[in-house]
C-alpha cells in the first residue's frame, strides 16, 4: 500500500516538492558529515558547501526529473525497470558532477582535476543513495503519473 491513498493530490509539482525535500534533507546531513571527515575542516565549514551544493542539487533535481518525466511518458513501455532506475540515477548524478566539481574546485582552493577526485566519493555514495531513495519513494508514494 502506497501513501498517495493517504496525501490526495501527490503529483506533478507537489509530489517533486516533497520528493526534493525529503532528499536533500538526508543528503546534506551526509554530505556534511562525509566532507568534513574527507577535508578536516570541520563541520561548519562543510555544512556551508554542502548546503550550496543542495541548492544546485534542488534546482538540477527539478530540471533533470521533469525532462526525465517527459522522455518516460514517451516510452511504450510504462513502469521504472531496473534499467530504467539505472539510468535515470547516472543521468541525474552525471549531470550534477558538471555542476559541483567546480564549485568543489572554487571552495577548496584545488584543481579541477583535484576537486573531481575529491567528489568521486560522493558521487559513488549518492549514486547509491539516489537510486535507494527513488525506489523507496515510488515504494512509499505509488510510481508518478509518467510512470503509472
Amino acid at each position: 500500500m502506497s501513501f498517495t491513498a493517504l496525501i490526495p493530490g501527490l503529483h506533478g509539482l507537489r509530489r517533486r516538492v516533497v520528493y526534493v525535500t525529503v532528499y536533500e534533507i538526508i543528503a546534506i546531513a551526509v554530505a556534511t558529515w562525509g566532507l568534513a571527515a574527507a577535508t578536516g575542516q570541520g563541520a561548519a565549514h562543510s555544512a556551508v558547501i554542502s548546503a550550496a551544493s543542495s541548492a544546485v542539487a534542488v534546482l538540477w533535481n527539478l530540471v533533470f526529473n521533469t525532462l526525465f518525466e517527459r522522455w518516460e511518458a514517451r516510452q511504450s513501455v510504462r513502469g521504472r525497470s531496473l534499467a530504467r532506475r539505472v539510468a535515470h540515477a547516472i543521468g541525474f548524478e552525471g549531470g550534477l558532477v558538471l555542476f559541483l566539481v567546480p564549485l568543489f574546485a572554487w571552495w577548496f582552493g584545488v584543481s579541477l582535476w583535484q576537486a573531481l577526485v575529491m567528489d568521486l566519493g560522493l558521487v559513488v555514495f549518492f549514486l547509491c543513495y539516489t537510486f535507494v531513495f527513488n525506489w523507496c519513494f515510488d515504494r512509499v508514494f505509488g510510481l508518478p503519473a509518467s510512470a503509472a
